[in-house]
């Protein structure tokens, strides 16, 4: 089922108003392939039957599961190494230092999807900084505009697919029960993490997200136009501590966007601070200000 060049532009200028998600032409198979399942639980003929469905006076339970079709974005637990290498060899290191004092750490996974990145976070930390997991005050903020998205995250269950996606055998065994076909995680990492409905768009939703030592918005920008993508990182910079971080996907940059920002290079993973911090700068990292 193909749609038209039409009912497309109606659809992509849904998607853009309610989550700044930008489908430029040449999309029209995330629209084909995302929506086909809608159409056919709707019993709906056609594209052209849905849009009609979605234009004013509009049905709220039906637009908000186009939206939650268009947003899901592809997730899986430790994405990509370089960066988890960095957070447990220098970034929270160097962290874990300076708020040795008041023991307690809070980071925020923006765009969280189905939880794996917010999980793997808290399965790190248990890892390899035993101590503070268990002793110190960890919250970790998994915020996702998907009401669905964040039901599933918050119940910590998995299919055999998704866990047999970055996750170590050892660390399933060890952080997760099997429970018929899925796989529980264990309470112990489950408590750690929050989750909660947000949107980097909206300034209010952004507002809610308490100061935090570390962000993630990894593979979320380049989604986004330009001028979307700098109102996300002011907003981002306004919720982050002077001394925390900011990490992006890898083809990811706040250089060009945001001068509010320096960039700080941990072997091959560069993470972004706010240019204000008087932060310091150990032999393994380079500085550099943007």
């Amino acid at each position: 089922m193909e749609v038209t060049e039409q009912d497309f532009d109606f659809l992509r200028r849904l998607v853009f108003d309610d989550s700044g998600i930008v489908l430029e032409p040449g999309k029209e198979y995330l629209i084909e392939t995302r929506l086909a399942p809608i159409l056919r639980r709707e019993e709906m003929g056609s594209f052209s039957d849905l849009v009609r469905a979605l234009r004013p006076p509009s049905d709220i339970r039906l637009r908000d599961l186009v939206i939650d079709a268009m947003t899901t974005n592809e997730t899986s637990f430790f994405r990509d190494s370089h960066p988890w290498d960095a957070l447990r060899t220098g970034i929270l290191p160097e962290l874990i230092e300076a708020r040795k004092g008041v023991r307690s750490l809070t980071i925020w996974c923006a765009a969280s999807s189905s939880g794996q990145e917010p999980y793997s976070l808290a399965m790190l930390l248990h890892e390899h900084f035993p101590e503070v997991a268990k002793s110190w005050s960890v919250r970790i903020i998994g915020t996702d505009l998907s009401p669905s998205m964040v039901e599933k995250s918050s119940s910590g269950r998995f299919s055999q697919l998704e866990v047999n996606r970055g996750l170590p055998a050892r660390m399933l065994m060890t952080y997760f029960t099997r429970e018929g076909t899925e796989w529980q995680i264990s309470d112990d990492v489950r408590k750690m993490v929050d989750f909660r409905l947000g949107n980097l768009v909206e300034p209010s939703s952004v507002a809610q997200i308490p100061l935090v030592d570390g962000v993630f918005v990894r593979n979320v920008l380049i989604y986004f136009n330009t001028e979307t993508r700098a109102g996300i990182l002011s907003r981002v910079h306004g919720r982050l501590r002077t001394d925390g971080f900011l990490m992006l996907g890898s083809s990811e940059t706040a250089v060009g966007t945001d001068s509010s920002y320096e960039r700080v290079r941990y072997d091959k993973t560069a993470v972004f601070r706010p240019a204000t911090a008087t932060s310091r700068t150990p032999a393994n990292t380079q500085l550099t200000r943007i």
